[in-house]
């Protein structure tokens, strides 16, 4: 049997995600500074946040497997992050209203193989959003803790016209890039579930 995989992240999106591909993990929430730096790439940005994550879960777990990962909005190469505030996430649904912009969600998983990471690109298209329907979601706190101030898998469904790419990509973690670096690293996907 493989060993358990340590998932270098609170999200409870990214644990659900490998659970609907039969990966168990333990969860590690790794705190580093996820400060862009001056004129960083958006794609540079996450694949540099997802693997921090990872090598910061092995110096916790030497002899383990970590998966670090992270997930960035891109608007005409500015990266939107979590909002932080009702203010914030008012100007970023403002910002995507009517528009396509580029989910960006890396992954990285450290282990025997190295430090191996996937970079995954999609495109999410906007509806026109009016000032009622922003502050309806806003008011839902949904979209609080989640890059560019909406949750795709959530009521912001109701707003997404189009999406090119990974739909788990733009929850938080590009399955099928994932697997193939589990198997690379010696984790097995569709295991059965551990006893508790």
């Amino acid at each position: 049997m493989s060993e358990q995989l340590i998932l270098a992240s609170a999200s409870p999106r990214r644990r659900m995600l490998l659970e609907t591909i039969g990966v168990s993990c333990q969860v590690m929430p790794m705190d580093i500074d996820e400060t862009p730096e001056l004129d960083e790439a958006p794609m540079a940005y996450v694949r540099r946040m997802a693997c921090e994550k990872a090598r910061a879960g092995l110096r916790k777990a030497p002899n383990g497997v970590v998966l670090g990962a992270d997930t960035a909005l891109s608007l005409e190469g500015v990266i939107l992050g979590k909002p932080g505030g009702d203010d914030r996430a008012r100007q970023m649904l403002e910002a995507l209203s009517g528009r396509t912009h580029q989910v960006l969600s890396a992954v990285a998983v450290a282990g025997p193989a190295g430090l191996l990471s996937e970079c995954v690109i999609s495109e999410v298209t906007v509806a026109e959003l009016d000032a009622a329907c922003i502050d309806a979601y806003l008011a839902t706190g949904e979209g609080q803790d989640k890059a560019g101030g909406y949750a795709i898998q959530g009521l912001a469904a109701a707003f997404i016209q189009r999406l090119s790419g990974s739909y788990s990509a733009v929850v938080g973690l590009p399955l099928c890039e994932t697997a193939e670096l589990l198997i690379r690293q010696g984790i097995a996907i569709w295991q059965p579930p551990r006893s508790a």
